[in-house]
């Protein structure tokens, strides 16, 4: 089962979204004059890549859309039935710290949809609508976050049980997924995946009273710890799919996937990502990296398996003289704004695209 959708108003940087109720929009602007609509998102099935600069609410929209598909499974795990805020710290006392620093007071809500079943989360009223029909899905999902997580596993998740440790719901979960038992049987499609995987790490990965190590092809047992960081980030998914929770059906969700990792490297992590898709896992990838997500759409078979999503800041969206109002008013002229398509070039203003072009720019100079 595929996510389709995402809305959002009030929450974090994601505002209300105003545009002109007739679209001829010249002189004499009133407050009647405007709609409020909320920011949103269509996905393809396969990988949908988000890229943007900083603080354009990537790594937010990766959140909501893992929370909602936690709340799908039956309950028989406290920790999945987390609410929003426990994603981005347990130290966050309520919803209030989620609103949107200028619109606390009016509706604050995200919204995730199937097609056919939603998942509302209101942080206003600081419940959950649609909760029936969304309840039994049981949409499966993993969560790999930008920090590097096994190499802490020694009493993690022991300590962090007994006290309020510093770390979100998405690291706590992917020490518990990694640390799962192994699966007896392993799809032939997979076994191709870890092969590659395991080639790149020269070994395999395994847990050891509470440690994770990698066991060498030569027989040698490497702390994980002492692993470069890019190898650490392919250990963990080599885990992840001999642990099982990437078969298909499967939601991944993985916050900067090029980090750290030798460029080299950006070919086989897109041809595992592909691979994936192919065998019925939709993936979320949020990335600043031009050479990355180009690696996506150039190694792609078929166009639909890629979608890529920019989020940017501006009021450019807006007719002329709604421009010129919002940029007047501060508070309306910094809105997020979005726009998908299946090849990067056709996205504007790409601001991963904007900065490569800068330094090819320099170095001609030169």
């Amino acid at each position: 089962m595929a996510i389709k959708s995402i809305e959002v108003m009030n929450v974090m940087v994601f505002r209300r979204q105003w545009r002109n109720q007739n679209d001829d929009c010249k002189t004499g602007i009133k407050a009647g004059d405007v709609l409020r609509d909320a920011f949103q998102l269509e996905f393809c099935d396969g990988i949908n890549v988000l890229i943007g600069e900083n603080g354009v609410g990537k790594t937010t929209l990766l959140k909501m859309i893992y929370a909602a598909t936690q709340w799908s499974n039956e309950q028989t795990d406290e920790r999945k039935t987390n609410r929003l805020l426990h994603f981005f710290s347990d130290k966050l006392k309520d919803n209030e710290a989620l609103k949107n620093t200028t619109n606390k007071e009016d509706f604050c809500y995200y919204k995730i949809s199937d097609g056919e079943h939603s998942f509302e989360d209101s942080l206003s009223h600081n419940g959950i609508f649609h909760y029936d029909e969304w309840l039994g899905l049981n949409i499966q999902s993993v969560f790999i976050p930008t920090t590097e997580m096994l190499s802490h596993s020694k009493g993690f998740l022991a300590m962090n049980q007994k006290y309020s440790m510093p770390f979100d719901g998405t690291q706590v979960d992917i020490i518990v997924n990694a640390s799962l038992p192994e699966t007896r049987e392993i799809p032939a499609a997979m076994s191709g995946i870890l092969n590659k995987i395991s080639d790149a790490i020269d070994g395999t990965v395994i847990l050891e009273e509470d440690s994770f190590y990698v066991v060498k092809k030569d027989g040698r047992k490497i702390d994980f710890s002492l692993e470069a960081e890019g190898l650490r980030k392919l250990g963990l998914l080599w885990k992840l799919i001999r642990n099982g929770l990437l078969e298909s059906g499967t939601v991944l969700l993985w916050d900067e996937p090029e980090a750290n990792l030798n460029p080299e490297l950006y070919p086989l992590v897109a041809e595992i990502l592909l691979e994936l898709q192919k065998n019925g896992v939709q993936i979320f990838a949020a990335t600043h990296n031009y050479n990355f997500a180009k690696y996506l759409e150039i190694r792609r078979t078929e166009k639909e398996q890629v979608m890529f999503h920019n989020l940017y800041r501006g009021s450019s969206e807006l007719p002329g003289a709604l421009q010129k109002l919002y940029l007047e008013q501060e508070k309306y002229g910094n809105e997020i704004y979005s726009r998908s398509a299946y090849r990067m070039e056709e996205l504007g203003p790409n601001h991963i695209m904007i900065a490569d072009n800068k330094l090819l720019d320099e170095v001609y100079e030169q």
